[in-house]
């Protein structure tokens, strides 16, 4: 079949034989795959486990983990809803979860005013990227 005509969606465990490479006919495949697909459609959850995997399942360090994720989504056939992933990106640079900032900017994409969470220093990091976010305590 000729990839190159091929619109896919790509699972997570996909994009992680493409970056781990542990096992070479797997990660040959993915690479065939997701460098000759037309189009690559990354969905924002495929990315958020992907970031989780290679740091808690592969011990990624933070660096490599964000390296990943761009070199993923700079390709030329990339679909992804690059705001968000830009969001979570920032978040994870400064030491918060990719998860979170993915979270908050496809929230406020959708229309709402405010990320609500338990967790502190999500708050803050969200934040600092100009979306409103508040403690959920202070909303009760």
């Amino acid at each position: 079949m000729g990839w190159q005509a091929v619109r896919i969606t790509a699972d997570t465990n996909l994009l992680v034989r493409f970056v781990v490479r542990d096992d070479p006919a797997q990660a040959a495949t993915a690479f065939k795959i997701l460098t000759q697909a037309e189009f690559l459609v990354m969905p924002l959850p495929c990315l958020c486990e992907l970031a989780w995997v290679l740091g808690r399942i592969y011990k990624f360090p933070r660096d490599r983990i964000a390296s990943a994720i761009r070199i993923l989504t700079d390709s030329a056939n990339a679909v992804t809803d690059m705001a968000a992933v830009e969001a979570g990106l920032r978040v994870h640079d400064v030491g918060g979860d990719f998860a979170d900032g993915v979270i908050a900017a496809a929230g406020s994409a959708m229309g709402a005013d405010m990320f609500v969470s338990f967790d502190r220093k999500a708050i803050e990091r969200i934040a600092g990227l100009g979306i409103a976010a508040r403690h959920a305590d202070a909303l009760s």
